[in-house]
């Protein structure tokens, strides 16, 4: 089979009462889109990556990528190979030793680890045609730090040295959303 590539395109929450959030990816060539539900933990771990937010202590997709650095293993792609009753199912493509190793992930797990190691995501016409939705245009969409700065409290009366001192305070306490809306505005005011 064919495999397609797939780049992130968006991180949203959803209006279900669970919390859950939607992460789109799209055809990196293409105007198909395929939306996969996740949790809130998956989803803080794609966005940390999407903005390049480290946190003090390493999360749990860092941890993983941290051993498979001292190990010497290599993620070398991820393809979401399945899709059944609704739920994708996703394979990640290690090497060590010049060894090819296939270990079967969720796919939240698969695309925050994928943002980490910059490893390319793809998947199947199959599942392209199954879950795809068709854009007539190209259409950007923030992620969800991005997104959710507008939504959340206003911090646009502080000064920067605060906003900076409130980011520092929001990644200790291991808050990356505030966190990463803190460091939107700093930058958009520079």
């Amino acid at each position: 089979m064919k495999k397609i590539e797939l780049e992130l395109i968006a991180l949203s929450q959803g209006i279900t009462p669970n919390q859950s959030f939607a992460v789109v990816l799209g055809e990196k060539h293409g105007l198909r889109r395929i939306p996969i539900v996740i949790g809130t933990v998956e989803a803080q771990a794609i966005a940390m990556a999407a903005d390049d937010l480290k946190p003090p202590r390493p999360l749990t997709h860092d941890l993983i990528k941290n051993i498979c650095k001292e190990f010497d293993i290599h993620l070398r792609e991820v393809v979401i190979n399945n899709l059944i009753e609704g739920i994708f199912y996703a394979r990640l493509y290690c090497e060590k030793n010049n060894e090819i190793l296939e270990i079967d992930s969720r796919s939240s797990d698969a695309i925050a680890l994928a943002m980490r190691f910059k490893c390319p995501i793809y998947t199947y016409e199959s599942i392209l045609d199954q879950a795809g939705i068709v854009f007539e245009e190209p259409q950007p969409v923030p992620t969800s730090s991005k997104k959710s700065s507008a939504t959340k409290d206003d911090v646009s009366y502080y000064s920067i040295e605060k906003l900076q001192e409130m980011m520092e305070k929001a990644l200790e306490d291991e808050d990356y959303e505030k966190a990463a809306r803190l460091r939107d505005e700093i930058k958009q005011r520079r």
